[in-house]
């Protein structure tokens, strides 16, 4: 049974986020590049605005800022799933290689199957999940065994070699590629959000409209496999099944969201982490604020990034490497 006051706290900093991203949004509405004042955003929404006003804000600015949110909550949530199956705080889609395995499917199909531009944006969260997939499946069998089953420390470690060799296979793709398609390359190994359309929307919500609700529903067998394996197998939890089935999920949702961000990492990693900090590590209680905080992460560091600079800005991957990368030096120092 969960404590009230702990369901209390959880509820309050629930509506806190929700009074926060709305406020960031307005924020990201109003800055950029190309100007927007913010007391023209209403008459602007209630078609009151001129064409330019309406460009800005229903084929540029709100797309994006749906997009982000969207993948911020993806990418937390598949993190927050990491984390609870292998038992490793360090564990992120990210850090691990699931991104890039899913960035080289990317960045294959782009170069080699060349198809009308309508299906394509459909196919990537697809075709991202089979290359996260496979890079998950081998990332799993190097870091499993038979008597101790997945080693936490194993897997990141296993999982970082995965993805340097995966960036690897990225630049010899590239090296052999033409300038055009090299360019939207090097923007998605930036995380530069480049889906900024309302079709990228309809790719991406489906994926999250399914797993999220599922990844609820499943946060008591999170709870269980976070504890020894021995404790799990008697309270009667599958646990390959589980690990399995919940594995997927997690890889699904890494891929559904960088398919249309680009290669970003430490959403996964930090999300979560904020979230049980503020009210344990109970599935149930953190799931829900880490969805949020990943959302509101990733939008904030894309408003951050978009105002930063020249016309193009900062992509948004390097603005939460540069916050990510020193909270995971800590992270590590501090589980060593």
């Amino acid at each position: 049974m969960i404590h009230p006051a702990l369901l209390k706290k959880q509820r309050f900093i629930l509506l806190l986020l929700l009074l926060l991203i709305p406020i960031t949004i307005i924020i990201g509405l109003g800055t950029g590049y190309s100007a927007l004042s913010f007391d023209r955003l209403i008459p602007t929404f209630l078609g009151q605005g001129t064409f330019k006003e309406e460009f800005v804000l229903f084929s540029i600015r709100l797309p994006r800022i749906v997009i982000v949110l969207l993948a911020g909550m993806g990418l937390a949530l598949s993190g927050a799933i990491l984390q609870g199956i292998t038992r490793n705080d360090l564990a992120d889609p990210g850090i691990i290689g699931i991104n890039s395995g899913a960035g080289v499917a990317i960045a294959v199909f782009f170069l080699y199957f060349p198809i009308k531009a309508g299906s394509f944006i459909y196919l990537l969260p697809v075709v991202a999940f089979i290359g996260a997939l496979l890079t998950a499946v081998l990332i799993y069998i190097f870091s499993y065994k038979k008597v101790l089953g997945v080693q936490p420390i194993k897997l990141v470690l296993v999982g970082i070699g995965f993805s340097m060799a995966l960036s690897g296979a990225m630049i010899v793709l590239i090296s052999s590629a033409e300038r055009s398609k090299v360019d939207f390359i090097a923007k998605w190994l930036a995380g530069n959000i480049w889906g900024t359309d309302w079709p990228f929307i309809l790719a991406i919500l489906p994926w999250l409209a399914i797993l999220i609700p599922f990844t609820l529903f499943k946060a008591n067998q999170l709870n269980l496999l976070g504890l020894s394996e021995p404790v799990a197998i008697g309270v009667g939890v599958s646990i390959e099944k589980e690990r399995i089935m919940l594995m997927f999920t997690a890889v699904a949702l890494a891929a559904a969201s960088v398919s249309v961000t680009g290669g970003i990492s430490f959403i996964g990693l930090m999300a979560p982490h904020i979230a049980k900090a503020l009210v344990g590590t109970r599935n149930q209680l953190f799931i829900p604020i880490a969805i949020l905080v990943g959302g509101w992460l990733l939008l904030v560091a894309d408003t951050i990034g978009r105002n930063i600079g020249s016309t193009d800005g900062l992509p948004a991957g390097i603005v939460v490497a540069l916050i990510g990368a020193p909270y995971f030096m800590y992270l590590l120092f501090k589980k060593n």
